[in-house]
C-alpha cells in the first residue's frame, strides 16, 4: 500500500512540468480571461518565466497560496506588477517576480495558432486591455444590466 504523502510527491505541479520540460500545454478553467481565452475550449502554452522582469501586456501564469492564477500585467511597478484578468474588475497588487512561474506563448483556437505577435492580438491588447478604466467602466455596467435584469425576472417570473 502507498500512502497518500507518496501520491501526492509524484503528482505533477506546474512548477514541476515548467522546470522539467520548460513549458506546459493546458486549458484553462473559469471566465476571468474572457474573451481572449474561452474556458474548456482554447488551448495554451505556457513557457517557464525567464529571469528578468515581464513586460507590460504580458499574460502570466502566477501562485496565490494553493491557487494558479493566469492572468495579464496591467502595470511594471518597481517592484512587482498590477495583474488582472481581462474580464475582470478587481486588480491584484503586490504580484513580486519570485510568484510568476510562466508567461503564455500560445493560443490554439480550433486549430489556429494566435501568439502574442500576432496582428489580431496585437488589436486585442490595443482595444480592450490598454484603455482599462474605459474597460472597467464597461465591466460596471455590463454588472449592473445583468442584476437588473435579473430583479425583473424575479419579480415578474417568481
Amino acid at each position: 500500500m502507498v500512502s497518500t504523502e507518496q501520491n501526492a510527491s509524484n503528482l505533477y505541479t506546474f512548477e514541476r512540468l515548467l522546470d522539467e520540460q520548460g513549458y506546459i500545454i493546458y486549458t484553462n478553467m473559469g471566465f476571468s480571461m474572457m474573451p481572449l481565452l474561452r474556458q474548456k475550449r482554447d488551448i495554451i502554452e505556457i513557457r517557464k518565466k525567464e529571469p528578468g522582469r515581464c513586460k507590460r501586456f504580458d499574460v502570466v501564469l502566477y501562485k496565490r497560496g494553493k491557487k494558479y492564477i493566469l492572468h495579464r500585467i496591467l502595470k511594471v511597478l518597481p517592484d512587482g506588477y498590477l495583474i488582472a484578468g481581462d474580464h475582470l474588475r478587481v486588480v491584484e497588487r503586490d504580484i513580486k517576480d519570485k510568484d510568476i512561474l510562466g508567461v503564455m506563448t500560445r493560443i490554439n483556437r480550433n486549430g489556429k495558432e494566435i501568439t502574442p505577435d500576432n496582428k489580431w492580438y496585437k488589436l486585442y491588447v490595443n482595444l480592450w486591455c490598454r484603455p482599462y478604466h474605459i474597460r472597467m467602466g464597461y465591466l460596471h455596467i455590463e454588472m449592473f444590466i445583468r442584476r437588473c435584469i435579473g430583479f425583473v425576472k424575479r419579480r415578474v417570473f417568481g
